[in-house]
């Protein structure tokens, strides 16, 4: 049975690892917390948790997708220097300018702590300290000699920031991988708030995999469970120093709902009819540009798939420090929750009026 509190799950999740290609431990973490949630859980092919709770009623039920992505950004181990350093890549998007001075841990035949080194400003040439350090100028001290290092450590092994959560003041929370594991916090919110709840819909809950490197887990996901509707959760630009107001949303002002190519008009419709029934706080979340979601992989499967997309407010995307307003997470599973139990047959064949 699921004993933890809405802080406490996050908090739990973000402290795992799970680069893309490599999310099992975070899977068996978020179904752990989950359990007594949902009636049947699975891992498929790929490493897709999926939960699924069961609808009440005359069959058969209609199918809700909830989607939200698991993996994280990181880094890969791509050569051991003499001096026993290590060089590296990005495994997802990351933004070199963040990396020097931070620590990382190395996941290789056991946990090893790391520094981001590079060259002293002291020694770099003119003009080095106006650009962008570039991937050759940047390497991970362990602490290590190379013998010592070849011996723990493989080419291709991967290191993830090592960044403990942060609690902030009010309801703000900070720490790495809130993209996108504040929406897999808000699968377990709608859970919750589904376990008291009546609805007809069978519920499928899927923590994606391998979203920052292709969208390959919604894409996989999608195609087995063939759902009536699909709904995935991300994060979006949260408003902060520097980025324009028309291009983010508002922190503790509610989740954002998106209004795109990729979402189907009824269930924008729907979802931002409810809010206002329900005096839910939501924002409407312009976003002309389909790909960058699971949404976009959900809405193209098999023969289409009518889709939403609700974003959780989150600043400093792609760092170590996303943070994020837990209200807002709050108000996106209880929206989600409501959404599902006024979902019906009615309803689903209704989207192909659209």
């Amino acid at each position: 049975m699921a004993t933890l509190g809405l802080a406490e799950f996050l908090s739990s999740i973000i402290s795992e690892s799970g680069v893309s290609g490599h999310e099992g431990k975070v899977a068996a973490l978020v179904e752990k917390h989950m359990s007594g949630l949902f009636d049947e859980a699975r891992t498929d092919a790929l490493g897709n948790l999926i939960v699924l709770k069961r609808g009440t009623g005359r069959t058969p039920h209609p199918r809700v997708m909830l989607a939200a992505h698991m993996d994280e950004i990181g880094l890969m181990v791509t050569k051991i220097e003499d001096q026993g350093c290590l060089r590296v890549t990005q495994v997802g998007g990351i933004d070199r300018r963040i990396l020097p001075g931070l620590e990382v841990i190395v996941h290789g035949r056991r946990d090893l702590p790391g520094v981001i080194g590079a060259k002293p400003p002291h020694v770099q040439e003119p003009g080095e300290r106006e650009k962008s350090m570039k991937w050759e100028d940047l390497y991970v001290d362990v602490g290590l000699t190379a013998d010592e290092a070849r011996e723990l450590i493989r080419i291709g092994d991967i290191a993830t920031f090592a960044q403990t959560p942060i609690k902030l003041q009010g309801k703000f929370m900070a720490g790495k991988t809130m993209d996108d594991r504040a929406g897999v916090a808000v699968l377990f919110e709608c859970l919750r708030v589904l376990r008291d709840m009546r609805h007809q819909a069978d519920v499928y809950c899927v923590a994606t995999v391998q979203e920052e490197v292709g969208l390959r887990g919604a894409i996989t996901s999608t195609y087995g469970i063939v759902p009536d509707v699909g709904i995935a959760i991300d994060v979006g630009f949260g408003d902060q120093s520097s980025v324009p107001e028309y291009q983010s949303i508002s922190m503790d002002n509610g989740p954002g709902i998106a209004f795109s190519p990729a979402v189907h008009q009824g269930i924008f419709e729907r979802l931002t009819s409810i809010a206002s029934e329900l005096e839910i706080p939501y924002q409407v979340d312009p976003s002309p540009y389909p790909g960058g979601t699971d949404a976009y992989a959900i809405q193209m499967a098999r023969g289409g798939i009518p889709t939403g997309l609700v974003s959780i407010p989150l600043r400093y995307m792609h760092t170590a420090v996303e943070t994020v307003c837990l209200a807002d997470i709050e108000r996106a599973g209880r929206l989600l929750a409501e959404f599902i139990v006024r979902l019906d047959k009615k309803f689903v064949e209704g989207l192909k009026c659209f």
